[in-house]
């Protein structure tokens, strides 16, 4: 399996040694402690600090932090092989199953857990299972690809206040769409939202954020575009060929 991307200070015969104080119970007690944690975070989909699981949960096992992850990471791995036998997925496997840890902030440690398994079944993102904010969420992605991977905030609200929401008014829904669109979105990682330099009055752009980028695809992505407007994918050919480029790219599994 591939190890977890946190920085590790201790050197393996370092963590073998500081094991052995512990007794193996104990280790796996903190692994199904951090398991936990990692999971009630994912519930609302907000990106998880490394800081945050040393303080909360590692706490006076920091000096076999480096184990304690790699069984957290080989725990999740296998699940997910386990869930892709069985062909189908329980209560419990819902929850757990298919889920990776993945770095996507390497200069502050921030991580996100991206369902694995959701894209090889084919499914695309979840937003806390709301399927109102899923929708919402997949036009302004669609959005963003189709204006070449940026797109100016006035467009996006635009474009929404031709589908009847307006970010300036309360939607019964959604409630403040445009705190949804530009905190929690953003706050979750599924779009990145920047000032655009040298501007007056400030204008800002979207871009696709990296969980987005983890749990979709440009070509799922593509293929939304062509259900709504009944076209075949390939006739946006540069569009196409990015999302192929896309397929075609072993990184981004």
């Amino acid at each position: 399996m591939e190890e977890c991307s946190f920085t590790q200070t201790q050197t393996p015969s370092q963590v073998r040694r500081n094991l052995e104080k512990r007794s193996p119970e104990q280790v796996d007690q903190k692994v199904g402690e951090v398991l936990q944690y990692l999971l009630v975070k994912d519930q609302k989909k907000l990106p998880i600090k490394r800081a945050d699981i040393m303080k909360s949960v590692v706490k006076e096992y920091k000096d076999v932090y480096p184990e304690i992850m790699n069984r957290v990471g080989r725990t999740l791995q296998q699940a997910e092989c386990r869930a892709a036998e069985e062909g189908h997925l329980s209560l419990l496997t819902e929850q757990v199953f298919g889920l990776q840890l993945e770095e996507v902030d390497t200069k502050n440690h921030i991580y996100i857990l991206v369902n694995r398994l959701q894209r090889v079944e084919g499914d695309n993102m979840r937003v806390d299972d709301n399927t109102g904010k899923l929708g919402l969420l997949t036009v302004i992605l669609s959005l963003i690809f189709m204006k070449g991977n940026v797109a100016k905030e006035s467009v996006i609200w635009e474009t929404l206040r031709r589908l009847r929401l307006d970010h300036g008014e309360k939607n019964s829904e959604f409630g403040d769409l445009k705190k949804l669109v530009t905190e929690e979105f953003v706050r979750q990682k599924y779009l990145e939202y920047t000032r655009i330099p040298h501007t007056e009055p400030v204008e800002y752009e979207f871009r696709w954020g990296p969980r987005a980028v983890k749990e979709t695809s440009k070509m799922k992505i593509l293929e939304f575009v062509s259900k709504i407007q009944n076209k075949d994918p390939q006739s946006w050919v540069t569009h196409y060929k990015e999302a192929m480029d896309e397929a075609a790219t072993p990184a981004r599994h």
